[in-house]
């Protein structure tokens, strides 16, 4: 295994660990979703239009636990991606955002665009692309089956 490969198996484990990270965070909106719904269910007496504040509470927690979720899945589809020398351009695009987020996100973002920047990684990304290559091992401990992979170094 040559050091590109390394860099992006490590990339790849970052990354699933990023996603973990960026989906238990985004379900702190919980709360404000949990507050919006209670205010729009029982409104303060004597204004008709009390539940608008419970309605905005709502609609903004939804929105940025949502948000966060679906970061999370680009993330952690960025992160299968490299294994895969797979969707390259996505795998910038989603390191470039995930730079916005400090610090891990950030480091992590760094990390990736210099290793994926690389001619070498590039190459590696449009050799997989063209069928100049086999198809990448799945890592140790993934869910995918290892029973049609043969291994060369055996």
């Amino acid at each position: 295994m040559n050091d590109d490969e390394q860099y992006l198996r490590w990339l790849s484990i970052g990354h699933y660990v990023a996603s973990g990270m960026v989906a238990l965070f985004a379900c702190i909106p919980i709360i404000h979703l949990t507050i919006g719904i209670a205010l729009m269910l029982n409104p303060p007496e004597g204004d008709p239009n009390a539940w608008i504040p419970g309605l905005i509470f709502a609609l903004v927690g939804g929105a940025l636990m949502l948000a966060g979720w679906s970061l999370a899945a680009a993330i952690f589809m960025a992160g299968r991606s490299p294994a895969a020398r797979k969707r390259y351009t996505f795998c910038i695009v989603v390191a470039a955002i995930a730079c916005a987020f400090a610090p891990l996100g950030t480091a992590l973002g760094v990390l990736s665009l210099i290793v994926l920047l690389r001619p070498s990684v590039k190459a590696l990304f449009e050799q997989q692309k063209h069928g100049a290559l086999p198809p990448a091992p799945p890592p140790p401990g993934s869910w995918r089956d290892d029973s049609s992979y043969v291994r060369s170094d055996v």
